[in-house]
C-alpha cells in the first residue's frame, strides 16, 4: 500500500485528502514509479476547484520525478532504478508510488536533480512551446510577459535572455521585480502601482509589443490586448485569475486586427517525438547553465493543501514542490 493526495469532490484546498491507495503491478507499456519530487502547478488548482472537471475520486498532479520501481511485460526502454520525469499524460503525481505509461516518461540526464526536474518540467516545456512554436522568438524581439516572477515567469526570463529577447515583465512587488531582473528580465512593471499598459507603451516608444504571453487570464486580458502592436498576438496560456470571456470579437478589430490563441502543452507535446524534442531543448539550456531552476518552497506531500494555499495566495515565487 501507498499514500496519495486524493479528492472526492471539488472545492478549496480542504477537499484534498491524504489516503492510502493500492498500487498494483505495471501492465504492458507501463512502469511502477516511486516519486522523489513532485511539482505543484496552477493547473492542479484548476482540477481541484472543478474549473477543469475530473472523474471522481481523483489523485491530483501532473508533474514529478522519480525512480522506476518495476516495469511491465515487454517494456525495454526503461529499467528498474532509472531516473525519470514527466509532466504530461494521466494525472496522479501527488502519490508516493503510481503506475505510469512509458509513452509520457522522459529519462533524466545526470546533471539535473530530481528537485530541479519537478520544479521545471511543466513550466519549462510551457516556455519552450510559447517561445519556440506559438510565437517563435528571435534575437532583438521585445515581448510582454505577465507574472514574470512566477514559476513559468522566471524560466521565461532566463530563456528570453538566452535568445537575445528583451522581456518586459509584470510583477506584484519590488521584491519580485528584483527577482525577475536577477533572472534576466530587462524591464519590470510593478502592476500594483503602475499601469502596465501605459508603461509597456512607454518602453516601446508607443509601438507596443508583437506578442503578449499571459497566464493570468481574466484580470489582465483586456489590458494585455492594449499592449499589442497592430496585428499582434495575444497568447492566453493560463487562467490564474479566472477564465477569459470575450463577448464581442470585434474588440480585436478595433485594437489593430489582433490575433488571440489559447494554447496548451498537451497539444504541442501530443506525440512522443515532440515531447522528447521539447525536453531536449530545455535540458540543453539547463545543462549549459543558461537556465537555473531550484524549488523556492518545499512541502511534505501530505501537506499539499498548504502548498495550494500558498500558491493561490500569490505569496510564492518560482517553483513549489512536494516531497514524499
Amino acid at each position: 500500500m501507498s499514500f496519495a493526495i486524493r479528492i472526492h469532490q471539488t472545492g478549496g484546498p480542504e477537499v484534498m485528502q491524504w489516503e492510502e491507495v493500492a498500487v498494483g503491478d505495471p501492465g504492458p507499456g507501463e512502469v511502477r514509479l516511486r516519486s522523489t519530487a513532485i511539482g505543484v502547478n496552477f493547473i492542479d488548482t484548476y482540477h481541484r476547484s472543478g474549473l477543469y472537471p475530473l472523474p471522481m475520486p481523483a489523485v491530483l498532479g501532473r508533474e514529478a520525478a522519480g525512480l522506476v520501481d518495476a516495469v511491465g511485460p515487454g517494456v525495454t526502454e526503461f529499467a528498474p532504478g532509472d531516473r525519470v520525469t514527466y509532466c504530461t499524460g494521466s494525472l496522479g503525481s501527488y502519490s508516493e508510488m503510481r503506475i505510469a505509461p512509458i509513452e509520457r516518461l522522459i529519462k533524466l540526464p545526470d546533471g539535473i536533480t530530481d528537485a530541479q526536474a519537478a520544479s521545471m518540467m511543466l513550466k519549462g516545456l510551457t516556455v519552450q512551446y510559447l517561445f519556440r512554436r506559438t510565437y517563435p522568438l528571435k534575437a532583438g524581439d521585445t515581448i510582454l510577459f505577465q507574472a514574470a516572477a512566477g514559476g513559468v515567469g522566471l524560466i521565461a526570463c532566463q530563456w528570453a535572455k538566452a535568445l537575445g529577447v528583451t522581456m518586459i515583465g509584470t510583477v506584484g512587488s519590488d521584491e519580485k521585480a528584483e527577482l525577475a531582473k536577477a533572472h534576466g528580465c530587462a524591464h519590470t512593471i510593478v502592476y500594483t502601482r503602475e499601469n502596465f499598459t501605459e508603461r509597456t507603451r512607454e518602453l516601446t516608444g508607443g509601438k507596443g509589443v508583437p506578442v503578449v504571453y499571459d497566464g493570468v487570464g481574466k484580470d489582465t486580458f483586456l489590458g494585455s490586448l492594449d499592449c499589442l502592436s497592430k496585428f499582434g498576438l495575444m497568447v492566453n496560456y493560463g487562467n490564474a485569475s479566472g477564465p477569459v470571456g470575450i463577448a464581442n470579437t470585434g474588440i480585436l478589430a478595433a485594437k489593430g486586427s489582433l490575433y488571440v490563441t489559447r494554447p496548451t502543452l498537451d497539444s504541442y507535446a501530443a506525440s512522443r517525438a515532440e515531447l522528447l524534442a521539447m525536453a531536449d531543448d530545455l535540458f540543453k539550456l539547463v545543462l549549459a547553465g543558461k537556465i537555473k531552476v531550484e524549488p523556492s518552497k518545499i512541502f511534505a506531500l501530505k501537506d499539499a493543501a498548504e502548498a495550494h494555499r500558498e500558491l493561490e495566495s500569490r505569496r510564492t515565487t518560482g517553483s513549489v514542490i512536494l516531497v514524499p
